[in-house]
């Protein structure tokens, strides 16, 4: 969910040896691990739950420094739901799981094509009232069972495995991601796991080592720093079974193929890995908007073109499902006036701090190919204003739909279409077929047109080749939920790497996830929590960590009330 980055980290990088000592003490406790019961390991998640809320003070006082935001505006909020927040509540959905919901049969319903589909969110009557207007889905690959947790089912038949070392490459972006990945790794595919944390965010390695300290005092986990060489020595390391990485497709490919074109070229030719061991990765997308044609209320248009805005400025567009082709129909006849309203949002949000290494160089890259682009507000030596790409159609340079741009640069897409139904069938082929990558798509419809054209919104949502897709709902949303899958649509191969392999989150471990569908209403109230001018997000934030620490009726009264003052 990032890109490459600079080895900028100002912690030390460990010696060779040192790194040597802390895979054989991890190796050592491997098969220990494979051992503990799923009632001890749900202690351990309750233990580390409480770490997070203890630190989470420090945590998100860390991450507003690193992206130039003052800890006590509301922009802060950012911080705490992005961080302590989404963490304390994957942890506790695992612990839900092991503590009886493996018992539980999934609420299942089968497409007309037989695919199994299963409701996972909300999971609880708290939630039903936190996340009253949403609904959130786990689709199974086809033809596979709803079966989950294998290695738990393993365990229960006097069948457990070796376990083994997992290696979690961090992500730099959204601090959230190496501690929701090395749960994933420990709970989902029982190995013990070393983090090496993004140069980009190295300082959050002495506060994960707080909130996670009961697995690592017990030889559970391991977290070191470094830049590039660090992780390619671990990647190599003989004492590492597997690897988790989030990133960008080239760090994948280096670590795989080689780092300059000509070695990458003939490992690939002669089938010769320079890492050959299971590598599972999320890489990025050129996420999609598909806004469905419409009649639209003059509020209507101005909520929805403020959540198109949010999806680009949320982490000031570091974000990996960060909105960066709004897919319009050309004869729309509110077109125009959407579009003049998401300029609007984009140039009265405040311009953030381009913290992302090598923001600058992409962003002047996309202006070089696009100089008609419309800069909505002032730039700087580190800041990369929010910018608008028009009219852009059928037949013309398609450098925007198959380059990342993670900088807050947003592209209108146009294609010709009759109706609401033909626009679903070319905007759902054109993302498909022409955008790169797979990880995540939003489709927006009202009310009226998902009633009218139902089966051709289903057909659009059951066709979209994405790991995330989100009706009416920023997919980033999805990553946050914990219940969803997160990660690429199966298919590639790590010739072709594209978004990614293999899923995390899925805290209802799930054993065959397909993609992850969120479901919202046309237009959500109160505020959503990733709007740039929610007024109380600092203290939404705190609440919403401080309710998944400990879960209270009177928690979710104060979570309540800050959210309607939004």
């Amino acid at each position: 969910m990032g890109h490459d980055a600079a080895p900028t980290s100002s912690a030390a990088a460990p010696a060779r040896d040192a790194l040597d000592v802390r895979l054989e003490r991890l190796a050592s406790r491997a098969e220990a691990w494979t051992r503990v019961k799923i009632g001890a390991r749900a202690g351990y998640l309750e233990r580390c739950i409480e770490g997070v809320g203890r630190h989470a003070e420090a945590w998100v006082r860390e991450g507003c420094t690193h992206r130039g935001i003052d800890p006590g505006s509301p922009l802060a909020g950012e911080e705490w739901l992005s961080g302590p927040m989404v963490t304390a509540q994957a942890l506790r959905q695992y612990v839900r799981t092991l503590r009886g919901g493996l018992d539980v049969p999934p609420r299942l319903r089968r497409r007309d094509s037989g695919q199994l589909v299963a409701q996972v969110f909300p999971g609880s009557l708290l939630d039903r009232f936190l996340y009253y207007d949403m609904r959130g889905e786990v689709w199974i690959e086809p033809g596979a069972a709803a079966t989950r947790g294998r290695i738990y089912r393993e365990q229960a038949a006097g069948s457990a495995g070796r376990g083994g070392v997992a290696l979690v490459l961090g992500a730099g972006n959204v601090s959230s991601i190496p501690a929701l990945d090395l749960a994933h790794k420990l709970i989902a595919e029982d190995q013990v796991v070393l983090l090496k944390t993004n140069p980009v965010n190295g300082y959050l390695g002495p506060v994960f080592e707080r909130a996670f300290e009961p697995l690592i005092r017990d030889g559970f986990l391991e977290i070191v720093g470094g830049g590039a060489e660090v992780g390619d020595y671990l990647c190599r390391h003989p004492r590492v079974d597997s690897i988790h990485l989030t990133g960008s497709d080239r760090t994948h490919d280096a670590i795989v193929w080689g780092s300059d074109a000509e070695e990458r070229q003939r490992r690939r030719a002669a089938g010769d890995p320079r890492v050959d061991k299971p590598i599972t990765a999320e890489l990025g997308c050129v996420t999609p908007v598909l806004v469905v044609p419409g009649r639209w209320s003059a509020s209507q248009l101005d909520f929805q073109a403020r959540q198109v805005a949010a999806m680009v400025t949320h982490n000031a567009s570091f974000n990996c499902n960060a909105a960066q082709l709004l897919v319009l129909a050309r004869g729309w006849n509110q077109r125009e006036a959407f579009l003049e309203r998401v300029e609007h949002t984009l140039r009265a949000t405040p311009p953030r701090r381009a913290y992302y290494p090598g923001a600058l160089d992409r962003y002047r890259a996309f202006m070089e190919r696009y100089p008609q682009a419309r800069v909505l507000g002032d730039g700087g030596e580190d800041v990369v204003p929010w910018t608008l790409i028009r009219d852009l159609t059928e037949g013309g340079d398609d450098y925007v739909l198959r380059e990342e741009a993670f900088c807050g640069l947003l592209a209108e897409y146009s294609v010709e279409a009759a109706d609401a139904a033909d626009y679903l069938e070319r905007a759902v082929e054109l993302a498909n077929e022409r955008v790169w990558g797979t990880l995540s798509c939003a489709l927006i419809v009202d009310g009226r047109t998902a009633r009218v054209e139902r089966e051709a919104v289903e057909r659009a949502v059951e066709r979209l080749r994405y790991g995330a897709v989100g009706v009416n709902v920023w997919p980033g949303v999805i990553f946050g939920v914990g219940a969803t899958s997160w990660g690429a649509f199966p298919g590639h191969t790590a010739e072709e790497i594209g978004s990614g392999r293999g899923s995390v989150h899925n805290t209802m471990l799930f054993d065959h996830p397909q993609k992850s569908v969120l479901r919202a209403r046309f237009r959500l109230w109160p505020k959503p929590i990733w709007f740039a001018d929610h007024r109380t997000l600092n203290r939404l934030g705190r609440e919403l960590t401080a309710f998944q620490r400990r879960r209270s009726p009177w928690r979710l009264a104060a979570v309540a009330w800050a959210g309607l003052l939004g």
